[in-house]
């Protein structure tokens, strides 16, 4: 049993749901000056006191705005790229939040039984996914979704019922499968990968490369290899995922590095952000000292992000391989496309589409030692810009195979 207290049960819940810090401390110097109250005591030592998890109704929910749902991360139900959720179940969840006024939440559980303890703990509203009803005990009611909430919470039942329809699911499921199309993936207009090989110019962006990359440290040639595994060096290009410019920078990113949704098809402007963003990944994944080896890292934590690649790490540490070494935690990466990794209690990110992210960094490797092989590290020649159809406004100046690892969970 745990404690049943102020500090354990109603403050956590009041946080949870944004109450301010200034009513939380006014309520504690209110409840201190209350006569102590004494534990009853008997034959079996001293009684605990239980308090009941707070039961949110929609009308609470929708007052905080805020509707907490729960899943176990997987392609179909919820996952993360780039920062961003997504995921069938997900997508339907935050439908039918937005349609009742509220954003959506979402958090993650391990199994079956966690959703639930999760849900009746109060600590989500909504399981968003399809729960067996014989999976379902008292105290929760299975909705005609598959979707499960506390039988406490009869409005929040009888509004995701209304709004579901037969083909719901269908319509969702079609709409996924048109965005994730390999014609859709990234809508861009491709460029060479090498404008002039015997003159060694790899793009119009060199001197923004070379300009912006010496601030990290890395080799211009490094960062064109990055930037046409993004965008194939179109500045217009735009991602299934809603990345955007030649470095295909996340809106939530690009709000953090405060690059104005403005600018995001600027090349100076993608090529600086995207560099301030490198920095940041560096900084994150200093623990690995060999320069040659973070770099992999950086690289794949630019495409899945940090939480995916710190999991692949411990992942292999936790099967004897060297966390620092990408040969030993790239297998892991592709290993989280299966639920026994992605589902383990080590894993705090869930599922990752770890084939892609494998990929980018092999291509981009790939590239950088075919762009060492043809352009200098500091180019000497010159191309007039219009050669690519880089548009006047633009920045740039003139110028003439892995083995899975065994099931060690």
């Amino acid at each position: 049993m745990r404690e049943c207290s102020f500090q354990t049960i109603l403050l956590p819940s009041l946080q949870r749901r944004g109450i301010g810090v200034g009513l939380l401390l006014l309520f504690l110097l209110l409840t201190a000056c209350q006569p102590e109250k004494h534990t009853p005591s008997s034959i079996f030592g001293q009684a605990e006191e239980t308090a009941a998890p707070q039961a949110y109704d929609l009308e609470e929910m929708q007052a905080t705005g805020e509707l907490i749902a729960i899943a176990l991360s997987g392609p179909d139900t919820y996952y993360e790229y780039r920062g961003q959720g997504f995921g069938l179940q997900y997508e339907m969840a935050k439908a039918f939040a937005r349609s009742a006024g509220m954003r959506l939440r979402m958090e993650m559980a391990s199994d079956t039984a966690a959703l639930l303890a999760h849900l009746l703990d109060g600590e989500a509203d909504i399981i968003a996914m399809e729960i067996d009803a014989a999976a379902c005990p008292d105290g929760v009611q299975r909705l005609r979704s598959g979707w499960v909430v506390r039988a406490q919470s009869p409005r929040l039942a009888e509004a995701v019922d209304t709004w579901w329809r037969d083909d719901t699911k269908e319509r969702f499921l079609v709409a996924a499968k048109a965005r994730l199309a390999p014609s859709r993936r990234v809508r861009r207009q491709a460029r060479p990968p090498m404008l002039s090989r015997q003159r060694g110019i790899i793009s119009a962006y060199d001197d923004l490369f070379i300009r912006h990359a010496g601030s990290i440290g890395w080799d211009w040639r490094l960062l064109a290899a990055q930037c046409y595994q993004e965008s194939a060096f179109d500045p217009k290009a735009v991602s299934w995922a809603g990345a955007q410019g030649l470095m295909q920078i996340m809106p939530a990113t690009a709000a953090h590095l405060g690059l104005p949704r403005a600018n995001v098809h600027d090349p100076e402007a993608s090529i600086s952000a995207a560099v301030r963003y490198l920095s940041e990944l560096t900084a994150a994944f200093s623990d690995i000292h060999d320069r040659a080896e973070r770099i992999n890292f950086v690289l794949a934590a630019y495409n899945a992000g940090s939480g995916h690649v710190r999991d692949a790490m411990t992942l292999a540490a936790n099967s004897g391989r060297n966390p620092h070494r990408w040969a030993d935690v790239d297998a892991f990466i592709l290993a989280l496309e299966q639920p026994r990794y992605y589902r383990s209690p080590l894993v705090k990110c869930g599922y990752l589409r770890g084939s892609e992210t494998s990929d980018y960094v092999r291509q981009i490797q790939n590239r950088w030692a075919a762009y060492r092989g043809a352009a200098r590290a500091v180019p000497s020649t010159r191309m007039p810009q219009d050669a690519m159809g880089a548009s006047s406004s633009s920045h740039v100046r003139p110028r003439s195979e892995v083995v899975l690892p065994p099931d060690t969970l």
